[in-house]
């Protein structure tokens, strides 16, 4: 089986890449906008411009059978995006939807889409913890 990781440097994304690049047997390839976090002998790495609607992923997608998605725009300490909503929006949201439309016409198998719990919003109220029946509030 054939394995593609995105947000392989990010919180997430390096933990699932520790854990699937030990595991024998499985071919793990990786997209990155930068250098991987250590060696990691084995592991197919795609450079890519960004996550994006016109990201074009062929190549990554070649002979994949699932898609593990954590790559997302998070936690802008110093935001300079004129309107960091739409920024969030086209990354989030429309570079989400082009791979995952890529992948499809790849035949792509799998697509499996890791979000944080900031998709349910920003607080609930006291002693109240999130619940997967909860309606989605990113923004």
């Amino acid at each position: 089986m054939k394995v593609l990781l995105t947000g392989a440097t990010g919180f997430v994304g390096r933990g699932i890449l520790e854990t699937f690049a030990a595991i024998p047997g499985l071919r793990l390839a990786v997209a990155v906008r930068s250098r991987l976090p250590g060696e990691f002998p084995g592991v197919e790495v795609h450079s890519i411009d960004g996550l994006n609607a016109t990201q074009d992923w062929a190549s990554a997608l070649a002979g994949v059978d699932v898609v593990v998605h954590a790559a997302a725009r998070v936690h802008v300490m110093r935001e300079t995006a004129g309107d960091p909503l739409a920024e969030f929006r086209a990354v989030n949201v429309e570079g989400t939807l082009n791979l995952a439309r890529q992948a499809a016409a790849a035949g792509v198998r799998r697509f499996i889409f890791i979000s944080s719990i900031k998709v349910n919003g920003e607080s609930t109220p006291p002693g109240r913890p999130f619940h997967a029946e909860d309606r989605p509030a990113p923004a």
